[in-house]
């Protein structure tokens, strides 16, 4: 029967990239870490890993057994967990990635009240707009906002997210308001900081719309500050202005069109039969805090 620590080995060797950072991860020598994938690979009779001088990858053998030792070693965390009576506690170490501004906003005012309930469990947060792969960059779960399409995780949705088209009074009182879609080309827009275009959906149906401007920026911070200050006309989320919709500092444009009815806030985690603890919890915690018409959005 294979060592049960080699297959945790090799997991850890996966997720961080490189050999010597799962070593240093483990608390093991970069020789030992080597050693021991080696040994698995003899014992399974094929190679898992390519190896070059600085990563590693999977190949075709090693991803299939990859995905498939995850769910064995979430399998003995949940067993562990539960013949000692741990089932319902979280425990060890919770990495979490999600967008920038929403963690900022919406999870890390929360986080209080569950790091009270659950104070053996340590939160390690990542922010970023960038969509990472969480099984590669170690993280037990992500929360997204989008259309998600990877079936290779699970999603479970928290919230609907609604995106409406605003602008400042100063902007208004300047430009003036568009009547119809089709004015938006005579207006100033401010792009997404993905510059994507902008899904929308409305009384013509839906349609995508490439909103030309003067500001480019990796930030949807700043594009929030400035749609705030006048700049210009911006797609955005209630999520992210309902304090400025409702204190007048924005106001809705063109309110019949919405941004697309496909979006959603997830939490996102791998494809397990098993979900750890500390990962349920902290997912319906959120569930709750949220809710099915989100605090934002009353």
């Amino acid at each position: 029967m294979t060592n049960l620590g080699d297959l945790e080995v090799f997991a850890r060797v996966v997720s961080t990239g490189s050999m010597s950072a799962a070593a240093r991860a483990l608390g093991l020598s970069a020789a030992v870490i080597s050693k021991r994938v080696k040994r698995l690979e003899e014992r399974l009779g094929t190679r898992l890993l390519q190896r070059t001088t600085r990563q590693v990858s999977l190949t075709e053998a090693g991803q299939g057994f990859y995905d498939r030792v995850l769910g064995v070693l979430a399998g003995i965390e949940e067993a562990e967990a539960y013949a000692s009576g741990r089932s319902s506690q979280a425990q060890g170490t919770l990495r979490i990635t999600a967008p920038t501004s929403f963690g900022r906003m919406h999870i890390a005012p929360h986080l209080t009240g569950f790091m009270k309930d659950h104070p053996d469990l340590k939160l390690h947060i990542v922010l970023s707009d960038e969509f990472s792969d969480i099984v590669a960059d170690g993280f037990d779960l992500a929360i997204r906002i989008g259309e998600l399409t990877d079936s290779s995780l699970v999603a479970r949705k928290l919230a609907p997210v609604r995106r409406l088209l605003c602008a400042a009074p100063s902007y208004i009182a300047r430009h003036g308001a568009p009547k119809e879609i089709g004015d938006l080309t005579e207006h100033i827009c401010l792009p997404a900081h993905n510059n994507e275009n902008w899904k929308l959906e409305g009384p013509g149906g839906s349609l995508a719309y490439r909103p030309e401007g003067p500001l480019v920026t990796n930030s949807s911070e700043i594009i929030r500050a400035a749609v705030i200050a006048g700049a210009g006309i911006a797609l955005r989320s209630t999520w992210d202005v309902s304090a400025e919709l409702r204190d007048g500092r924005l106001v809705p444009v063109l309110p019949e069109w919405e941004g697309s009815h496909g979006l959603t806030l997830s939490a996102v985690y791998p494809s397990r039969q098993f979900l750890p603890a500390k990962v349920r919890l902290f997912v319906d915690y959120l569930a709750a805090l949220y809710g099915p018409v989100p605090y934002w959005e009353q």
